[in-house]
């Protein structure tokens, strides 16, 4: 199925006459041949090398190429997301050929990838000087403090050791008189360690080395970036107090086991000082190189671009063209490749005419030849569709492709889901709701269109004009109940009724007499809210129901019949057709018609009674039941045709479908040599002469048995079915009620702005969650229901496969 572009008349009833053809086509006007094709879109191409690998065909070093590039652009659409650059929709600069755009590829990726590699390494070492940085700030401020504490408890020793004091230590003079050079020196590591592992960090160092270490430890103010994740990390500064080779191994080992990244630090006062202004130094040189990488790289990005949309959509049209001569075979001599595919008969003289093209542009001395081609070969389906027939079609696509120019119930679709929608939705307040909200999906349907949806809004928009013909079809069916958000209005003139004197004050429970002509147009108004309101929309809209019911199922054995006119097939006319127009009508037909008749003279018989008694006891007299005048002796003829149609289904059809094949086959075991094309191929040609397949008259039996009685019950629960119109239609009509007298109109009843302010949120989020939202997907999934299976089951079988043509246009945005 396509879209719009189509130049013959629109035919929706049957799909478009379809023809196999063959392409000889020169290899210098291969390529160029293929492209139009794909610009065209109206030739599908048949696979002529099936039984080799996608390895084994001609074009698949080529195909290889097409997706090395396609891999580039991934690469650049990735840096053109990461830095924030949407691709131009105009296309920059000229027209290149594949090789040019290859070798253009490959250079933009190496200057990339060579530019992130660059950055990369850059910003690493500017992460790390920024947490050396860190660690000469922090450790430089840990041991100033700790050697003015040293100076400061130095003197104190002093003092008291010139002064003699009972308080000093006793072995303060020893330890003073020891050589300094015996003392123990500690050695020292320091660096950040991430916050989160800090203590568990401490833990295993004091367990590791038993003690004997001594561990310091300042949080960083705000997060660092880690040089080796590049994420920012909230880390500590800590050093490492240390005694022995030993214990240095094992710290190293547990920085290195946490992620703690480690730098060196120097004691000396003047050296911390020095390292600083280097650090810095190096941190600004740094920073200046990084920018300007940062703005070399986005100016190539942007260059980029500019001319990515073009170089996508020319890589994915040469993948989709190698593809489509892969597809393809070699003559005899090997300079021409031959195609074969179905296209449409409108589509002939275009299909020539764009192969004349591809010749005189390829500079070829020998054109394209096209053959027309004989087969037995089912063709496929096309129907030329537009943006608003092709919803209702893909409802009907969505049970099954229709065979080859099949009876298509697409085209009632269009009228008759949305108004058997309509009579379960029917609310003309609702559908204004509905009308209006597909009409801003309508407007901007060129903005949507250019969008990526969600799944939800994506359902909605594809589906926009069949939403707005449920809501036009639903104010129709609101106008019939007179209903808008459960409440009546007199749109069409008074009430038909009257109180039945001047002192009639409550009219729902004295009672009423009409005192003018009927209301116009749809319910009249004073029904809702009387006592018999219930009981009578809930005989209007059963009876209602089963009427639309049986026009229906009529009209989908009506289409049977034109489905076996159009394919020549008199058995079915005869033998399917017709009883069961009989079964259907003398039962359903004539409920239809006691309905009608029961409307029309106001009687009180009991259809259930009729019904029941009319198989029950046929021969008894109606009495008070009788409708019109020799009901008895047709219920009796209708009765006999209702048992005489189903023998009538069953039997005939298996033996007339039996001397058929007989007759067809007869005299025919051999043919003369050169009675088939051979173009037609061994599958079409194999199956008219040779060995012959028996006729499984057993098999055809079984299938008639089965396909009379799914006939004979299904018109019984399938006009039962139907009744789902009448309790959707009340189920809405009800919730909408509750809605409306229990939340807004107690709301109302308050004298509170507080409580009649929530009273009409609560009202509005109900209306729009459950009866725009829910009921609204409910009817829509029952409507469906009836059209998959009431409806289309009568004469659809949809087991045919879609035309499926090379294009362009069809080319996933997604395709690799």
């Amino acid at each position: 199925m396509a879209e719009g572009g189509c130049l013959p008349t629109m035919d929706l009833m049957r799909s478009e006459p379809m023809q196999l053809a063959r392409l000889i086509i020169p290899i210098e006007t291969a390529h160029r041949a293929v492209s139009y094709l794909g610009e065209l879109g109206l030739f599908q191409f048949k696979d002529l090398n099936a039984e080799k690998s996608p390895f084994q065909r001609t074009y698949a070093t080529q195909i290889k190429r097409c997706g090395e590039m396609a891999r580039k652009l991934r690469f650049f659409r990735d840096q053109m997301y990461k830095a924030d650059v949407s691709s131009s929709k105009l296309a920059y600069g000229s027209v290149i050929t594949l090789d040019e755009l290859e070798a253009k590829l490959g250079e933009l990726e190496t200057e990339l990838i060579e530019m992130n590699a660059n950055s990369e390494k850059l910003q690493h070492a500017y992460n790390e000087l920024l947490e050396y940085r860190l660690v000469l700030k922090k450790m430089g401020e840990v041991f100033n403090s700790a050697q003015k504490k040293a100076t400061t408890q130095q003197r104190e020793q002093e003092h008291r050791r010139v002064e003699g004091s009972i308080d000093s230590p006793l072995l303060l003079e020893q330890e003073l008189a020891t050589d300094s050079s015996k003392h123990v020196k500690l050695g020292y590591v320091s660096g950040l360690v991430p916050r989160d592992k800090s203590l568990a960090f401490e833990r295993i160092l004091f367990r590791a080395t038993r003690g004997n270490v001594f561990l310091k430890q300042d949080s960083v103010g705000e997060p660092v970036i880690d040089p080796v994740s590049g994420q920012k990390v909230e880390k500590n500064v800590f050093i490492v107090f240390h005694s022995g080779e030993r214990a240095k191994s094992k710290v190293l080992k547990i920085c290195d086991a946490f992620g703690a990244n480690r730098y060196p630090f120097t004691d000396d006062i003047r050296k911390q000082q020095q390292m600083i202004t280097e650090v810095t130094g190096k941190l600004s040189e740094l920073k200046t190189t990084i920018d300007v990488g940062e703005h070399h790289w986005r100016n190539v990005v942007q260059t980029i671009s500019h001319q990515f949309e073009q170089w996508k959509n020319m890589v994915k049209k040469e993948k989709s063209i190698y593809h489509t001569l892969n597809m393809l075979s070699f003559d005899v001599t090997k300079k021409c490749l031959v195609a074969e595919g179905w296209c449409p008969v409108f589509a002939t003289n275009q299909i020539q005419k764009t192969l004349m093209q591809a010749t005189v542009d390829s500079n070829s001395q020998i054109g394209v030849i096209l053959e027309i081609l004989q087969s037995k070969e089912p063709p496929p389906t096309y129907f030329c569709t537009n943006k608003f027939t092709s919803g209702f079609q893909e409802i009907v696509n969505a049970y099954g492709v229709a065979r080859y120019q099949e009876a298509n119930p697409g085209v009632y679709t269009i009228v008759t889901f949305p108004f058997l929608f309509a009579v379960m939705f029917g609310d003309w307040g609702h559908g204004i709701c509905l009308f209006l909200a597909t009409l801003v999906l309508i407007l901007r349907e060129k903005t949507y269109s250019s969008q990526k949806l969600g799944d939800i809004m994506e359902m909605a928009f594809g589906g926009r004009y069949i939403i707005l013909m449920m809501s036009i079809f639903s104010i129709y069916a609101g106008f019939i109940y007179n209903e808008c958000f459960s409440v009546p209005f007199e749109l069409f003139g008074t009430s038909a009724y009257a109180c039945r004197d001047s002192s009639c004050e409550d009219a729902t429970t004295i009672g009423l007499i009409k005192v003018q002509n009927t209301y116009p147009f749809g319910l009249d108004p004073v029904w809702h809210g009387s006592r018999s309101e219930l009981p009578f929309l809930n005989s209007l809209k059963m009876k209602m129901s089963i009427l639309l019911g049986v026009v229906q199922m009529n009209l989908g054995i009506i289409l049977s019949y034109y489905n076996s006119k159009f394919f020549q097939n008199g058995i079915d006319i005869w033998y399917q057709f017709i009883p069961q127009m009989i079964f259907l009508n003398s039962l359903f037909g004539y409920l239809s018609l006691l309905i009608i008749v029961k409307w029309c003279t106001g009687s009180q018989a009991d259809l259930y009674h009729i019904m029941i008694y009319m198989f029950l006891s046929p021969m008894d007299d109606l009495e008070d039941n009788e409708l019109f005048f020799g009901q008895k002796y047709l219920q009796l003829m209708l009765l006999f045709l209702a048992l005489i149609a189903v023998p009538w289904m069953l039997i005939p059809k298996p033996f007339l479908l039996k001397k058929q094949h007989e007759e067809r086959h007869q005299g025919r075991t051999y043919e003369p040599l050169g009675a088939h094309d051979d173009n037609l191929g061994p599958e079409s040609a194999g199956g008219s002469h040779g060995g012959h397949e028996e006729f499984q008259f057993g098999e055809v039996v079984v299938h008639q048995l089965i396909h009379t009685i799914e006939f004979v019950l299904g018109s019984v629960s399938n006009t039962a079915s139907y009744l789902r119109l009448w309790a959707l239609s009340l189920a809405h009509s009800e919730l909408s009620k509750v809605f409306y007298e229990k939340v807004l109109m107690l709301a109302w009843g308050y004298e509170s702005v507080v409580i009649l302010v929530i009273g009409i949120i609560v009202f509005v989020f109900a209306t729009v969650g459950v009866l725009l939202v829910m009921e609204t997907l409910s009817a829509f999934l029952h409507a469906l229901r009836l059209h998959w299976v009431e409806f289309q089951n009568k004469f659809y079988e949809g087991n045919g496969y879609s035309f499926y043509p090379f294009s362009f246009d069809l080319i996933g945005d997604d395709e690799e």
